[in-house]
């Protein structure tokens, strides 16, 4: 500690055609050698050309770069063998004790050279200490060819900092463009503006309207001239088809609903250190199992609501269904990369750890809240629903199915694209993403927007006396996962240069995996608000 190295030699080794060609084939994949020093992770820093102080800081160095010779026209590759580490130290000045704060990398390609034969005590001639000559460029870089000699080299810079040791991670943290985030917050605010006021004009003139006419009729003529939504009050409550795959849905929402909201909870308030490594994932596993008890138990009410009978089977089909279609598409993914010896590999000791997860904690609570969930009474509809089904009249182009879920999911996709750009970077380019406090603003706009689309979409519906609402208010928000895989489409093939096919498989089978969670979430909450704005239209209005 604090006591400067250079010029220390690691090792040497001479390339063959073999390792020459692996050399290669990193150093067009712009592969990164990453480190840590007392946790912090290893850092470049760039000075941005547009800011005169910014700094920009990237996460590990390059194994080697391409590059031409002056006059030679094919281009050669040449390879990182000497690295300068900057370590930034902060002094306490009570206690005299120095800790790191900070740990920069500067890389060099560099032929080394020495006099005779090596044997490994040689001094080198282009990086010498007694002769103070070091390394601060690489103009004799160090090619990558069959049969090359390479000497691999550091040198250790102790720099005091005035970054105390609790704040060290800032600098880590603070890369991120902060007007962008504002602007993203901005621009869904705006969408959250033009969707309350349709949602107010709908509630508090068209319906308060609808309501005082249907609640203030006279004559029996009037009774028989019955339109619009109160038209089907006798089918809207009506159970849907497949009303168990809603229910195991709508459970598996609450508990994507439930994990996310305390997570984020926990990360503004700074709980989720990225000192702990892993940490975030572990916090949104064990969380995704204790809420298991919830998922059950509104699973379970729905079901029973339904007329359903059997809340075994729907329970465990509950702990089963996303948990079982996530762990089979991670374990083959997995094996994929276990098959190419990756080291991103998940060992099988964390998969059994994972196994144990979902069936010792998950599966017991799940179980558990739909047992407590079927005991509860069944929910009572404000309305009576009728014995025969009527008949739903034609509908026009814009009102039907396909066209209204796809319409639905927009806005909700439209609020959060801008942030989903910087969470995209932080999984696939290795980015930090830590600004939870943003991510919550967000959040809490995904959640109104999903609701109020939904809504007001559900009005139309009924209005135009469609009562098949149960599924559709499920998809018009959920669908805005559509628009998320497509979005992950389009920046697979604009920000990312992935040539193999594996890494490709890769990226497409977590995004899928991550649009099926997204659809499943957002079509809960706009489950939900359509469950609610239905219970009370129909429960402000005189029903004989």
């Amino acid at each position: 500690m604090r006591e400067p190295q250079l010029c220390n030699v690691v090792c040497r080794i001479t390339l063959n055609a073999q390792t020459s060609k692996e050399f290669k084939e990193k150093i067009d994949d712009e592969y990164r050698v990453n480190m840590i020093l007392d946790n912090l992770p290893l850092v470049v820093p760039i000075r941005r050309p547009d800011h005169d102080s910014s700094t920009v800081y990237l996460h590990g160095f390059l194994v080697g770069l391409k590059g031409l010779y002056v006059g030679h026209k094919e281009e050669k590759y040449f390879i990182h063998n000497h690295l300068t580490f900057v370590v930034k130290y902060h002094r306490d000045p009570l206690t005299e004790v120095s800790r790191i704060v900070g740990f920069e990398v500067k890389p060099f390609s560099v032929k080394h050279e020495y006099e005779g034969e090596w044997n490994g005590k040689n001094r080198l001639t282009t990086c010498d200490p007694h002769a103070k000559k070091i390394v601060s460029g690489s103009e004799s870089p160090q090619q990558v060819e069959d049969r090359d000699e390479i000497i691999f080299t550091y040198d250790v810079e102790f720099m005091a900092s005035d970054v105390k040791w609790a704040y060290r991670w800032d600098t880590y943290l603070l890369m991120a463009d902060d007007q962008i985030h504002w602007f993203s917050i901005v621009n869904s605010l705006m969408i959250v503006l033009f969707l309350s006021g349709m949602v107010a004009m709908i509630m508090l003139r068209t319906l308060y309207r609808d309501i005082s006419k249907y609640n203030q009729l006279e004559t029996q003529e009037e009774v028989q001239e019955e339109t619009g939504w109160k038209l089907v009050h006798g089918d809207v409550f009506r159970p849907p088809s497949n009303s168990d795959l809603l229910c195991m849905h709508v459970g598996t929402g609450v508990q994507f609903f439930g994990m996310i909201l305390v997570t984020m909870i926990f990360g503004a308030l700074g709980f989720l250190s990225p000192s702990n490594r892993g940490g975030l994932m572990t916090a949104m596993l064990f969380l995704w199992a204790l809420m298991g008890l919830f998922a059950g138990y509104s699973s379970a009410r729905l079901y029973k609501m339904f007329n359903g009978t059997e809340w075994k089977r729907i329970t465990l089909r509950t702990a089963f269904m996303f948990p079982a279609t996530a762990f089979a598409v991670f374990f083959l993914l997995n094996a994929l990369i276990w098959g190419k010896r990756s080291s991103g590999a998940v060992p099988y000791g964390t998969m059994f750890v994972l196994v144990l997860l979902w069936f010792g904690i998950s599966v017991p609570l799940v179980y558990v809240g739909g047992y407590v969930g079927f005991r509860k009474p069944a929910i009572e509809h404000p309305v009576k629903t009728s014995k025969i089904a009527r008949q739903i009249p034609e509908q026009a182009w814009y009102m039907t199915s396909v066209i209204s879920i796809l319409i639905g999911g927009i806005l909700p996709f439209g609020a959060v694209f801008v942030e989903l750009f910087f969470i995209l970077t932080s999984i696939w380019l290795h980015q930090f993403y830590y600004i939870f406090g943003f991510l919550f603003i967000v959040f809490v706009i995904l959640l109104i927007t999903c609701a109020e689309i939904t809504v007001v979409l559900c009005y139309f519906q009924l209005c135009s006396e469609d009562y098949l609402w149960w599924w559709r208010s499920f998809l018009t928000s959920g669908s805005s996962a559509l628009y998320l895989f497509l979005y992950a489409t389009f920046y697979f093939f604009t920000k990312l240069e992935i040539t193999k096919p594996v890494s490709g498989v890769l990226y497409f089978g977590y995004m899928l995996l991550l649009s099926y969670a997204f659809f499943v979430f957002t079509g809960t909450i706009g489950f939900y608000a359509c469950f609610w704005f239905t219970r009370l239209i129909y429960s402000s209005v005189k029903i004989d």
